[in-house]
């Protein structure tokens, strides 16, 4: 699923900045931890921007709606147009969100198979937010030790603050409401996407081509409405 939020170009020197963010997640569920986190990071951030007087252009890329265009890519070495089009959402992207759930304590092998097909001198001085989710605590380094290395290898400017989700993080009381135990981990989500706002504040906003759709005219949905399918 693709859609961009608050998508829109005026020559009005009052119009306020914009920057464009592209959410990357790796999760292979429907609903999956992966793309619940992603999202929150996403909310946090695009939230901070807001009260900054910055317009966040948000876009969701699911790498599971992708695993046939990945895998005919890396053996075939051509790209589908769905897979090009997310590939260079994100090489036009202000900053990257990526999150990926945990596999035998690294990333997933979609999750890296996407990243494979990225020029990383294209990708290079990115802002990138990384995120992980995993079955347990005992996961929570894979963040330092397996995708640190690779948005590295990317030359991506890597965000010092991520978040690492366990399955007890997003923990319910009887009735479906949130219990105390998620006030820590929306705290850390809260905490990182307001420090991605500041990184990417700081920093000029890329030229982007418009996303049109087959009427010629801008596609635009509302986040909030993206966060809820």
């Amino acid at each position: 699923m693709v859609a961009v939020e608050n998508v829109s170009e005026s020559t009005d020197p009052f119009t306020p900045e914009a920057r464009h963010i592209v959410v990357v997640s790796g999760g292979l569920g429907d609903p999956s931890q992966s793309a619940m986190l992603a999202k929150r990071l996403a909310t946090a951030t695009t939230d901070a921007l807001s009260e900054s007087g910055v317009v966040p252009e948000v876009e969701v890329i699911e790498l599971r709606l992708l695993a046939t265009d990945i895998s005919n890519a890396l053996i075939a070495h051509n790209n589908s147009p769905a897979l090009q089009k997310a590939i260079d959402q994100v090489m036009e992207a202000d900053g990257v969100i990526a999150v990926s759930p945990t596999f035998k304590a690294s990333y997933s092998g979609l999750f890296k198979s996407f990243w494979d097909l990225v020029d990383e001198d294209e990708f290079a001085g990115t802002p990138v937010l990384l995120g992980a989710t995993g079955g347990t605590a005992r996961h929570s380094l894979v963040i330092d030790q397996a995708m640190r290395p690779l948005f590295a290898y990317l030359k991506a400017l890597v965000a010092p603050m991520s978040v690492f989700a366990a399955s007890d993080d997003w923990g319910l009381v009887e009735g479906g409401s949130e219990s105390t135990r998620t006030a820590p981990i929306q705290h850390r989500i809260s905490q990182a996407g307001e420090a991605f706002a500041n990184l990417l504040e700081g920093r000029p906003a890329r030229p982007r081509k418009k996303q049109e759709t087959e009427t010629g005219e801008l596609e635009v949905i509302p986040f909030e409405q993206l966060l809820h399918g």
